[in-house]
């Protein structure tokens, strides 16, 4: 696989960055910089995806004929990382990143059309409900129970770490159809309105002191049976499908532009030791080794594959490397990393005595992002079916 730019890619990259600076004001730039985890407040993501559906590039990776852009894999790369340059804030992966490509891989006509479209104009906030209290990497033991009743499904149960269901209007659910099946067997995955009567949502608050998180009852909630997506009892292999894409999608640009502001920090702070500077230097390697394998993975889905295996390498790979990478930002920072000030991280703060640039993380995000290795499947399990399904242990 070739990565350098030829002419055209040049051209392309040209065309992005005049879009960006024309198109990508400072509040949304503001916001993008300062996050403290992928997931940023819909108030700023929502309007920088009517922008980018307007032009026609909110699902670079859809297949053209939902709206996708078309781009090979190099023009994927330098959309994701020309955005992360100017600090464009990350849309939520929940739709466009995960359920969206699931809809397109088993829904039915009738979902594709009516789904898919909300999904590209934001018409739709999507939440994800699959971990349970006791059922988080060990999620097929999950037990939220829906019971068939005529042309509905009748829920009852509760799911928990619901990233932004307080925002979400939909949410992309697992449920349990079949209690005396294999596990696995006895689940189904369904679409639901968060509107719908007997759901209820509280609040979790991290330590980071952010609530982004949540737990979700459902107390005789009925959801049509038009909402399931694949057959009855066979969820596990559409959630399974979904995984991949939220373990092996998405893009470590918005960590190397991170890494960059990091790199200038050090460097140019005649007082860094020369064990920040090697550490720095090995996490940069470690991400040029993630690009390419993340350019494998784009190939891949140009053709119309999932992302497999190296999925599960990807989450490992990307999430313990942000985690080094917020730590050197952490030691970098000194003293002034010290003090965790959520209410006074703001656009600007701290810049006359750091420089604005300098700011490359703080606590909230070394806190949120602690979480990295347990979301989206534990790394150990992924070291699991990395060893199953590549190695044959």
């Amino acid at each position: 696989m070739n990565l350098d730019l030829k002419q055209a890619d040049i051209e392309f990259r040209d065309e992005v960055r005049a879009f960006l600076a024309a198109n990508l004001t400072p509040d949304l730039a503001a916001a993008g910089r300062l996050a403290t985890s992928v997931f940023i407040e819909p108030e700023y993501t929502l309007p920088w995806q009517r922008i980018l559906h307007a032009r026609g590039w909110v699902a670079p990776h859809w297949p053209t004929e939902y709206g996708g852009t078309g781009w090979d894999e190099m023009q994927r790369y330098i959309f994701a990382s020309e955005c992360a340059r100017a600090g464009a804030p990350g849309l939520s992966p929940m739709g466009l990143g995960m359920v969206g490509p699931c809809i397109i891989g088993y829904g039915t006509p009738a979902q594709k059309a009516h789904y898919l479209p909300r999904l590209l104009a934001g018409e739709d906030y999507w939440c994800q409900g699959y971990s349970e209290p006791g059922s988080g990497s060990d999620l097929a033991s999950l037990q939220l129970r829906a019971v068939s009743d005529g042309d509905d499904y009748v829920l009852n149960g509760s799911k928990i770490w619901t990233t932004h269901a307080h925002h979400a209007n939909k949410m992309f659910c697992l449920v349990r159809t079949d209690p005396d099946a294999k596990l696995q067997l006895g689940i189904t995955f369904l679409l639901l309105d968060m509107k719908t009567p007997g759901i209820k949502v509280d609040p979790i608050i991290t330590l980071a002191g952010e609530h982004e998180l949540n737990q979700v009852f459902f107390d005789e909630v009925r959801v049509p049976r038009s909402g399931r997506l694949g057959k009855e009892n066979d969820g596990w292999s559409v959630a399974k499908y979904l995984l991949e894409f939220e373990r092996g999608g998405g893009s470590s640009a918005g960590l190397e532009g991170v890494l960059r502001r990091l790199h200038r920090h050090v460097m140019e702070d005649g007082g860094a030791d020369l064990g920040l500077i090697r550490r720095l230097g090995e996490v940069s390697m470690k991400l040029e080794a993630i690009k390419i394998t993340e350019q494998r993975v784009l190939s891949e889905l140009t053709s119309g594959q999932p992302p497999g295996p190296a999925g599960s390498m990807l989450k490992v790979q990307r999430t313990e490397l942000m985690q080094s990478v917020d730590t050197l930002g952490i030691e970098a920072l000194g003293s002034f990393a010290a003090p965790y000030q959520p209410d006074a991280w703001q656009p600007g703060a701290n810049a006359a005595v750091l420089g604005p640039e300098a700011l490359v993380t703080g606590m909230a995000r070394y806190l949120n992002n602690r979480a990295g290795s347990i979301y989206g499947g534990s790394n150990e399990v992924q070291r699991n079916i990395m060893a199953k399904a590549v190695l044959g242990l």
